[in-house]
């Protein structure tokens, strides 16, 4: 099955917004760090969009079709923000409880 890189890359921030969303009154809080992907690609000539390459993530499946010299090793990492520009947080939201509340007497246990 062949996925376009872009709609791969949607997926995981579909996903991040997921656990955001599932994350609706939980006491814990994360910030997301960076985001590294890596993907077999082909580029694949489009002929709907004017002959303009587009590319395609590959899987092991659909690589042993395809000649070696036509698909590439793509890596890159992207680290996600909130609409304002602020770290991504997969939190309860603006509701929900701020931080990890008091912590006295469970820090070294």
């Amino acid at each position: 099955m062949d996925i376009e890189l872009a709609d791969a890359v949607a997926a995981v921030r579909d996903e991040l917004l997921k656990a955001s969303a599932r994350a609706a009154g939980q006491d814990v809080v994360f910030e997301v760090g960076p985001v590294e992907m890596e993907f077999e690609v082909e580029l694949r000539a489009d002929a709907k969009a004017g002959g303009k390459f587009r590319v395609w993530a590959v899987s092991a499946e659909a690589e042993a079709g395809v000649s070696r010299g036509r698909t590439h090793r793509v890596s890159f990492t992207l680290t996600p923000k909130a609409p304002d520009g602020a770290a991504l947080l997969i939190h309860a939201g603006q509701d929900g409880p701020a931080g990890l509340g008091p912590v006295e007497g469970h820090i070294g246990r």
